[in-house]
């Protein structure tokens, strides 16, 4: 990609317009940190703000690819024009990934409004990769009323969602842990809608109960606060998806009191901060290819300098 020209402005109305390959070539760039980024993500910023994100997250296996499907089924009756962010695990050998989301949302491949994008995550530890936030800001100002965030389902650390979405969705299935393992997981700090899926199994109702036995604890009774519902469903065949979006519904409503818009700047400032640390990082490594922070170390090793001067001096170089 860094060898062609890159025509930002066409980019980014044919993007607009609603052209996937224009999308799929924004976040390409995205994920290649392409020089022109700093150009796209200018022209998108006015038209950005718009789309409403809901992360889905909770361990292999407990059908977040499938619930994902049926979410964007529902989404596209109500007109919604949908994206989809799939996180996948990259190998550690290979450094590829399997993307196996396209398999699952095969049903909406042939639909214009609905963009799927899978990504690897490189490594990147939280559930999603580091080029998460920007592609989600190429989705919204692209045009995507809802855009959907699946993470790669890592267990207990994929918490990194609940900071980029709106509305965070956890699911769960029978037999996969109790309330306890949930709790270790920290996501009955993150999730704002939690999901038993596969409920047709044996103990869906018990995995339902300890969950909200396992809320209940931390519940506070200050007036206002949201209270996450615990719903069941069978993702495979549709059920319980209705009331799942009532709930998503009811979050999103109870959000613009305020809290929505907090959400989203505590985004932004992640972003910001995330860009800035790497611009950071780039030129220490100009520092470290200039032997200044080789000779740093050397100082610090040598017993002449601490290591909080030594940094406080590399600092003051960038």
């Amino acid at each position: 990609m860094s060898r062609r020209q890159v025509d930002v402005p066409a980019l980014v109305a044919a993007a607009r317009e609603g052209s996937p390959r224009a999308v799929a070539r924004l976040i390409t760039l995205v994920e290649n940190a392409d020089p022109k980024l700093r150009d796209v993500m200018q022209a998108l910023a006015p038209h950005t703000g718009r789309a409403r994100v809901i992360g889905i997250t909770g361990s292999p296996g407990v059908g977040k690819s499938t619930t994902t499907s049926a979410v964007v089924a529902a989404f596209r009756e109500r007109g919604a024009r949908v994206g989809v962010l799939a996180v996948d695990p990259s190998s550690p050998f290979s450094g590829g990934a399997l993307l196996g989301d396209r398999i699952r949302l095969s049903e909406h491949a042939l639909d214009p409004e609905v963009y799927v994008r899978s990504m690897a995550s490189r490594g990147h530890l939280g559930g999603l990769s580091w080029a998460t936030p920007q592609a989600l800001r190429v989705l919204d100002g692209a045009g995507c009323d809802v855009v959907i965030v699946e993470t790669v389902g890592v267990g207990q650390s994929e918490v990194e969602v609940a900071g980029l979405a709106d509305t965070t969705l956890v699911l769960l299935a029978p037999g996969m842990g109790d309330g306890v393992q949930a709790a270790k997981a920290g996501i009955l700090e993150i999730g704002d809608v939690f999901v038993v899926n596969k409920a047709d199994r044996d103990g869906a109702d018990i995995t339902v109960r300890d969950l909200r036995g396992m809320i209940s604890l931390g519940d506070r009774s200050e007036p206002g606060l949201w209270r996450p519902p615990v719903l069941k469903t069978v993702a495979e065949r549709s059920e319980g998806i209705d009331e799942l979006m009532e709930a998503l519904d009811k979050h999103l409503s109870w959000m613009e009191g305020g809290e929505l818009r907090e959400r989203r700047v505590r985004r932004a400032a992640g972003e910001v901060e995330a860009i800035a640390v790497r611009t950071l990082r780039e030129r220490i490594g100009d520092v470290h290819a200039g032997q200044g922070l080789q000779e740093l170390a050397g100082q610090v090793v040598d017993g002449t300098l601490d290591p909080y001067a030594a940094a406080d001096r590399l600092v003051s170089s960038l």
